[in-house]
């Protein structure tokens, strides 16, 4: 009997771990919000446990930097920027893009009215609000596609660094500040300026977007077979996430707030949110496009100085790939 007993308990603890989900590890650029509001609801929804994934979501904040988490092994993916994972990339963290769900981009300046500046041309003399930590790369390259100096100069502008809030505009310590079409020019408006007393000026626009919320894992990760299938089922889950998040937006701001362990989330904002980002992600089905990719490039080399430390040279090696998406989105 004791025999007996024993072989059960192997065989269920043998069925117990042929049936065990494999485990991944994401870590998000930022705070639980509607910005990855597709990971929220793949985990939510099934879609992870579908493809039989354990997968853990680690929001980030103001000083957590995504590139360092995953250097340091406490991430298998990573959403970033472009320009901030080709600037790790260039200093020695190779990163490799996997999946672009963000097709386009929300990063805009916004300026009041009254201050009278209607074009980049009137930025001079200005003070303009700008986020580092690797967000500061679009906006030096934009100065430098102008030629406007960022040194304080009457003929420059003044750099703010600028935290992550509207409060500069609001208290008139800057003309412009940087704002995502998705999160900040929301308050703004939440804030009771109306659209008509603002002035935005959209990345994309001006000809020096890039791209942006990619996922990215380091080299190594692809010469692991056994990763390399995780992350195909990973996109996989993840852009059918994304998908029902653009179909379903009062759902998936709910799903957010759910998950937000801090409570600092409302649902009217994320409701505001999750529409905005679903226009970022609607154009595509998650795969990287090469010609965006290279445009990211450019616009990072057509700005190399001091200021602008993001890459100085075309990415060396493998910045990205299309076999995951491919074997994920066929």
């Amino acid at each position: 009997m004791k025999k007996l007993l024993t072989s059960a308990l192997a065989l269920a603890a043998m069925t117990a771990g042929a049936n065990a989900a494999d485990e991944l590890t994401l870590q998000l650029k930022w705070v639980t919000q509607a910005q990855f509001g597709g990971y929220y609801v793949a985990l939510d929804k099934g879609f992870y446990d579908e493809v039989d994934l354990d997968v853990t979501i680690k929001p980030g904040g103001p000083d957590i930097a995504p590139e360092q988490v995953i250097a340091g092994g406490g991430a298998d993916v990573i959403t970033t920027w472009m320009a901030a994972g080709l600037a790790a990339r260039e200093r020695g963290v190779p990163l490799v893009n996997i999946a672009q769900p963000f097709k386009d981009g929300g990063l805009q300046l916004a300026c009041l009215k009254s201050t009278g500046i209607e074009t980049p041309e009137d930025f001079r003399g200005r003070t303009l609000g700008v986020w580092f930590y690797g967000n500061e790369y679009p906006f030096y390259a934009w100065m430098a596609k102008l030629g406007i100096p960022t040194d304080g100069s009457e003929e420059g502008v003044e750099v703010l660094k600028q935290g992550f809030n509207v409060d500069p505009l609001l208290q008139k310590q800057a003309d412009c500040i940087s704002v995502m079409t998705y999160n900040e020019y929301g308050q703004i408006l939440d804030a009771g300026i109306s659209e008509d007393e603002l002035v935005t000026f959209n990345y994309l626009e001006q000809g020096v977007g890039m791209l942006e919320d990619g996922l990215y894992v380091l080299e190594e990760s692809l010469e692991d077979p056994e990763m390399v299938d995780k992350l195909e089922r990973f996109v996989a889950a993840s852009m059918k996430g994304w998908k029902y998040a653009e179909e379903h937006p009062e759902e998936a701001a709910e799903i957010i707030i759910d998950n937000d362990e801090t409570g600092a989330q409302t649902l009217s904002h994320q409701v505001y949110m999750a529409k905005e980002v679903a226009k970022l992600t609607a154009r595509t089905n998650g795969a990287l496009d090469p010609a965006d990719y290279e445009q990211t490039v450019a616009t990072l080399l057509s700005a190399v100085s001091d200021d602008n430390p993001a890459i100085t040279k075309e990415p060396e090696g493998m910045a990205y790939t299309l076999d995951i998406s491919n074997a994920a989105l066929d």
